[in-house]
């Protein structure tokens, strides 16, 4: 089927009349399948304090597909947590890996994002102090670090304010380094 006809058939709304849409768009992929989302396994975080923005992460890359993932140059598909500080204020966004957007107070993504939320929900309030802001974002990181075979190691954490971004590598090293 030829790109131009499935850009013409009607893709708006809540309808499963696209599921004749969607069957066209999977015929352009070779194999016929569209790709999967490759999942390596990490938590991310990110919380809005009243100065600004915390984003965190765990630095365990050890899975195989993570190494060959760095090789493969085809469709890119991936979770972000995007935020910064502007005229308007402080911006937290979430860019999933089909392009959805959306603006939220705090978040948490990857596959220790559910332990993450957890924390992040019973500890978020509105106008957080700096450091209660980066406590938050350690703990919830560290949940889903203890929580996930695919998150681990240390937890760095990035502070974006007006006055510039500190990059704090790591903010905590990882209790569980091996002794050999």
């Amino acid at each position: 089927m030829a790109l131009s006809n499935v850009l013409q058939t009607p893709a708006a709304g809540f309808n499963f009349d696209n599921a004749a849409r969607n069957t066209a768009l999977e015929g352009l992929f070779d194999g016929g399948e569209t790709p999967k989302p490759l999942k390596t396994g990490t938590t991310i975080a990110g919380v809005v304090f009243k100065d600004g923005v915390v984003l965190g992460a765990d630095t365990r890359a050890t899975s195989s597909e993570v190494v060959a993932d760095k090789m493969y140059h085809g469709q890119i598909g991936a979770n972000l947590i995007l935020g910064g500080v502007d005229c308007t204020g402080n911006h937290l966004y979430t860019v999933g890996p089909y392009g959805s957007v959306n603006k939220v107070p705090y978040l948490s993504m990857g596959s220790g994002d559910l332990a993450a939320l957890a924390i992040l929900e019973d500890g978020f309030k509105p106008n957080l102090e700096l450091e209660t802001a980066k406590e938050l974002v350690r703990a919830s990181i560290h949940a889903g670090i203890m929580s996930d075979l695919g998150s681990g190691n240390n937890i760095d954490i990035c502070v974006i304010t007006r006055e510039g971004v500190d990059y704090i590598r790591p903010y905590q090293e990882s209790e569980f380094k091996d002794n050999r």
